[in-house]
């Protein structure tokens, strides 16, 4: 049941968080700026989201595209400077380009080895272009996460109200208690881990800079992006690392050097949020720590797959409140 109804809860529950994180701003919207229809200010929410959003493509698009064009200038100089002769010999490049020449594909073909392989490959590729097809699919997924996100944005004050009345009397005291510890938790989560990877995007892009990394606005953005999941910026390393090859290319400076302060930054970067942003804005206020939320992301991740990513907080910090409040019996 649960993989058959995967695609449906998918955009439902990607709906509903970006509906937890919007809603502080409606609210304020509705009651701080005396908005008297709710509709209203979920309409001017997302104007405002999407207003944010041309705001910063439009600042960022010419910064990155020159950073990208400088790039490429050094990736065609670096492939310009290899020189072929270092890797093949003479007598190696002349059978290389007589095996070239000789190449009768008809016969190529005929083999049975390169049949199998043929028809192993083609499969592959019409998937792909089906998968390149179904961008159709993905648009209507979008329009009924934009359906879900309203609706509920507009409905949160009523399913605040009335969603602990369907609960038995028996047991509404310890489920209220359960929710309430979990919104606590993920709202301070949310808060703190976006200032965290702000910080940590910014330090990596003034590193960059300063050591001359091609794309170094582009690099710290991203990093700062995948530092919303705790330590996933590990997954930039090889992209620095290339683009510390271009760095080379382009300032002749040795390999090892570029490679090694590009190491220098990630350390240094690193150690800043590990030691001073981390504990200073996180704190205690999550229940968490990095490693425990890494480790309930990669659990329930393997357990639900992106889905599971998706519920691994909530889900994580309900079972950390019901141990310490009916396991330990601590209270607030």
């Amino acid at each position: 049941m649960f993989s058959r109804l995967y695609g449906v809860l998918l955009p439902f529950l990607v709906s509903l968080l970006l509906a937890y994180m919007l809603a502080p701003i409606v609210d304020f919207l509705q009651v701080k700026c005396r908005l008297r229809y709710r509709w209203l200010a979920v309409t001017v929410t997302l104007l405002l989201v999407v207003l944010l959003l041309v705001l910063a493509i439009g600042l960022l698009v010419p910064a990155l595209a020159k950073e990208v064009s400088s790039a490429m200038v050094g990736i065609e100089q670096y492939l310009a400077g290899i020189d072929i002769n270092q890797y093949l010999s003479e007598a190696q490049q002349e059978k290389l380009k007589t095996i070239t020449e000789s190449l009768n594909m008809e016969a190529l073909l005929s083999f049975p080895e390169v049949q199998e392989a043929l028809r192993n490959i083609l499969p592959t590729i019409g998937s792909w272009i089906s998968s390149g097809l179904s961008w159709l699919a993905e648009l209507v997924v979008v329009f009924i996460c934009m359906m879900y996100l309203i609706f509920l944005l507009i409905d949160l004050p009523s399913i605040r109200e009335n969603w602990s009345k369907s609960i038995p009397e028996k047991y509404r005291a310890k489920v209220v208690t359960l929710v309430h510890d979990m919104d606590r938790n993920m709202s301070a989560y949310f808060r703190g881990q976006a200032m965290v990877a702000g910080c940590v995007g910014i330090l990596f892009a003034i590193g960059f800079l300063i050591i001359g990394l091609p794309m170094a606005i582009a690099m710290g953005l991203i990093i700062g992006l995948l530092n919303m999941i705790p330590y996933m910026q590990a997954l930039a390393i090889p992209p620095c690392i290339l683009l510390s090859l271009v760095q080379s290319a382009q300032t002749g400076q040795p390999i090892w050097l570029t490679i090694l302060l590009m190491a220098v930054v990630f350390i240094v970067v690193q150690t800043t949020q590990d030691m001073l942003l981390t504990p200073k804005i996180m704190g205690k206020v999550t229940g968490m720590g990095p490693t425990a939320i890494l480790l309930s992301l990669s659990i329930w991740g393997a357990l639900f797959g992106f889905l599971g990513m998706i519920i691994a907080l909530p889900m994580t910090t309900l079972i950390i409140s019901y141990y310490k409040h009916y396991v330990l019996g601590e209270t607030e």
